[in-house]
């Protein structure tokens, strides 16, 4: 297997466990548990994030793409930094409910544009 491939499969599940521990977050603070902050998985997260990025930046160096060429990819990285603040906000215990739900619906809308942009790579312009 060559690594290109195994890159993208690391880069791909780290994603997916991402979104997936994102949603347990919420789910958790939903459901009124919030003692999930006192649990691995407030740092799990990170840690997953931390092998996500790894994945992300030895990608462009096997591939040669370049984020500034590439505007999809360029567009991927802003979504990135907005799924990130949506997320912060969204995860915030001291927000008003309607405020964490408007961004845990961005933070989500921006991770589907996300992987919609890594499955299709379309030309924006």
């Amino acid at each position: 297997m060559s690594s290109y491939m195994i890159l993208k499969s690391i880069h791909m599940l780290a994603a997916y466990i991402t979104v997936a521990l994102f949603i347990t977050r919420l789910a958790l603070d939903v459901a009124g548990k919030p003692g999930w902050r006192k649990t691995p998985l407030r740092w799990v997260p990170h840690a997953n994030d931390t092998v996500l990025l790894i994945a992300a930046i030895s990608l462009l160096f096997v591939t040669g793409w370049m984020p500034f060429v590439h505007h999809w990819l360029t567009l991927k990285v802003f979504l990135l930094v907005g799924y990130i603040v949506a997320g912060v906000f969204a995860l915030k215990p001291g927000l008003s409910v309607p405020v964490r739900i408007i961004a845990a619906l961005a933070a989500l809308i921006q991770v589907m544009a996300i992987f919609h942009l890594a499955m299709a790579k379309p030309v924006l312009f």
